[in-house]
């Protein structure tokens, strides 16, 4: 498949900042417990979206090369942590015939070039397959809306989105952005309490 251009980041409608992984009321705080542990916790989304399905994850690669000025992007804060020139990458995450999540990062070019060699390889997968230890500390909860996600998941957003980085001896390696299609649901049962 094609890389495309970049798409542009989704909007956010509410976000939150996490400190230590916490919710205060009020700030998603009515998230039900599998949602919970999905956004907040610190595992693999790639193991976690495998597990539900019982379907091994396909990345369809959308769009990745260096962040332009006009392009579109909303970096999380945590992005100006990173040493430029910038790379940006796009994917949808897909387990079988269905799209779970759509993901975007940013990485220093030659971290980048390091870590990223098989486009089509999960994040985590290309970071692990050498057991190097790995932090992953998540940094904010939002919900997001963008036409394109809509179309792509067949359903009206808003859509619950989360930021966070990897660290690597210390320093951050990427920030990653990842939105979730509501047909987690299927597996996962509501999102919020209702």
């Amino acid at each position: 498949m094609p890389v495309m251009a970049p798409a542009p980041s989704p909007q956010a409608i509410w976000q939150t900042s996490l400190i230590g992984g916490a919710l205060s009321p009020g700030c998603g705080g009515d998230l039900t417990g599998p949602w919970r542990l999905l956004l907040l916790g610190d595992g693999s989304p790639t193991r976690h979206l495998e597990a539900l399905t019982g379907l091994p994850l396909e990345i369809e690669l959308i769009a990745m090369g260096l962040q332009q000025p006009g392009d579109g992007a909303v970096p999380p804060p945590e992005v100006e942590e990173l040493a430029e020139p910038l790379i940006r990458r796009q994917v949808w995450l897909r387990c079988g015939p269905d799209t779970l999540a759509w993901a975007e990062s940013w990485w220093n070019h030659d971290q980048a070039q390091e870590h990223l060699q098989r486009r089509d390889q999960p994040i985590w997968r290309s970071l692990t397959s050498n057991r190097a230890e790995l932090f992953r500390e998540v940094d904010g909860l939002a919900r997001v809306e963008a036409p394109w996600l809509a179309q792509r998941f067949g359903r009206e957003g808003p859509f619950w989105s989360r930021h966070y980085r990897f660290f690597r001896g210390g320093q951050p390696l990427t920030v990653i952005r990842e939105v979730f299609s509501p047909d987690l649901e299927r597996w996962l049962g509501p999102a919020v309490v209702i």
